[in-house]
């Protein structure tokens, strides 16, 4: 047997430190940018079944049910047409000075927006006030996690190996099934109080508790280093001054591709946890327990379905994944209504977890690594940011809005199938434009 001389054996001895090195520092990035994107999802999400529960009693007494509710929802609608600008804002930013940065403010912005919710006076104590002061905390909610998703998943993504870029950004994607399991799990918890109480303070307590969250995550988020995509870039050549121009200078039908992968899937999720908890509880009667119970552990399923999806998207490439994903939601859109019209508990809960994997994570887990991977890195940031942002004010936002709107014109409710189905159909559109991105050279995008 031939003895390895010393030289050989310190070469052995560099290569293991360094491949310890890498695991442990791609270990410290998917730690810090879960918990921050869990942080960032528990703080938007908590409002939005806030909204559908109980704003439109507390904020938007003064109106009748029916149009309480649409000024309720319409506040939550809010906090996504503000996500674009966040996107173009931190976007801006991050693609001149760095993404770590970024994500350290937008961190702080949506958990001090949120936690002043939680202090915030309702309409029978500073009349119109509370709404307009409302909403402005959910424009910068909005704003903050606008900058966040992009920042977030290029910090891992522009990290990984490039045949497992769908694998870790899927694991990244995890922070929002945490965070709808904490949101709704907090609400379930204060729930339970006397109505007296819930309305009184109960309410307050999950918005109240993020600020511990948000500590948390800015102490981790200081651990992380800059991205090396992002620093390779700047060291050949300066930074783009104007980024978003150059998005639609030389990315433009990525961004178009973009907006269209992300509409299907932001607007199927947000009809599930939000116009379908509403739809359940106070169109069908079932009680908002079993309702809330559906969506934990559709969430709950997610911890697993999201990440496998990002790790099949590896194998097999982002498009399959995403052409099953629409079309999930397109043949699942009438059935979804009719499962949960028959008030049985076992049947609608079993329902929102089915239907929340087949049509969200099978798109969401690829999101990640597929979307940034369209755009340049000079560029990155803003392109996939702008894109995603854009496609969640009108595919979010508006969803719960146009649903509820739709069901109180028509009085069907296979008109808001139809318009599920409709928006199934652009993303399959946007799968067919698309290029198949999986494994691609990032450097030369």
């Amino acid at each position: 047997m031939a003895i390895l001389q010393s030289d050989q054996l310190d070469v052995l001895s560099a290569g293991t430190s360094d491949e310890t090195s890498e695991k442990t520092r791609m270990r410290v990035i998917m730690v810090s940018s879960v918990i921050g994107t869990t942080v960032e999802w528990y703080d938007f999400l908590l409002y939005g079944t806030a909204a559908a529960l109980l704003f439109n009693k507390l904020f938007f007494p003064a109106f009748d049910p029916f149009v309480g509710t649409i000024a309720s929802l319409a506040s939550f609608a809010a906090g996504f047409i503000a996500r674009p600008l966040g996107g173009a804002i931190f976007g801006h930013f991050g693609d001149r000075i760095g993404r770590k940065t970024m994500l350290m403010i937008t961190m702080f912005m949506m958990g001090g927006a949120t936690f002043l919710i939680g202090l915030l006076p309702t309409y029978s104590q500073i009349g119109v006030w509370a709404p307009v002061i409302l909403i402005t905390l959910r424009i910068l909610q909005g704003i903050g996690l606008g900058g966040e998703w992009g920042g977030a998943a290029l910090m891992v993504v522009e990290h990984a190996p490039p045949n497992r870029r769908g694998f870790f950004g899927g694991i990244v994607q995890v922070g929002f099934p945490l965070g709808i399991v904490l949101s709704t799990a907090a609400f379930a918890a204060v729930s339970r109080l006397p109505e007296t109480q819930f309305l009184a303070w109960g309410w307050r307590v999950p918005f109240l508790v993020s600020i511990a969250l948000v500590m948390v995550g800015l102490v981790i988020r200081l651990r992380v280093s800059e991205s090396p995509e992002f620093l390779k870039a700047m060291k050949h050549d300066a930074p783009v001054k104007m980024p978003l121009l150059e998005v639609f200078r030389s990315y433009k039908r990525s961004f178009f591709v973009s907006v269209g992968l992300k509409i299907s899937e932001v607007a199927w999720v947000y009809l599930l946890s939000v116009f379908l908890v509403m739809y359940g509880n106070k169109t069908i009667g079932i009680p908002k327990t079993v309702m809330l119970s559906g969506l934990l552990l559709a969430a709950t399923l997610e911890f697993v379905t999201v990440p496998l999806a990002g790790y099949l998207s590896d194998i097999f490439g982002r498009k399959p994944l995403y052409y099953f994903g629409a079309a999930s939601t397109v043949l699942a859109a009438f059935p979804l209504f009719w499962l949960v019209q028959s008030g049985d508990p076992m049947t609608v809960i079993i329902t929102m977890a089915v239907c929340m994997s087949l049509g969200h994570a099978t798109l969401f887990g690829p999101q990640a690594a597929c979307i940034p991977e369209l755009f340049g890195t000079k560029v990155r940031y803003s392109g996939c940011s702008l894109g995603v942002q854009v496609a969640a004010a009108i595919g979010g936002g508006l969803t719960p809005i146009a649903a509820t709107s739709l069901m109180a014109f028509t009085g069907h409710i296979e008109s808001v199938s139809c318009l599920i189905a409709l928006l199934g159909i652009f993303t399959l559109i946007a799968t067919y434009a698309a290029g198949e991105t999986s494994g691609s050279d990032l450097s030369k995008n």
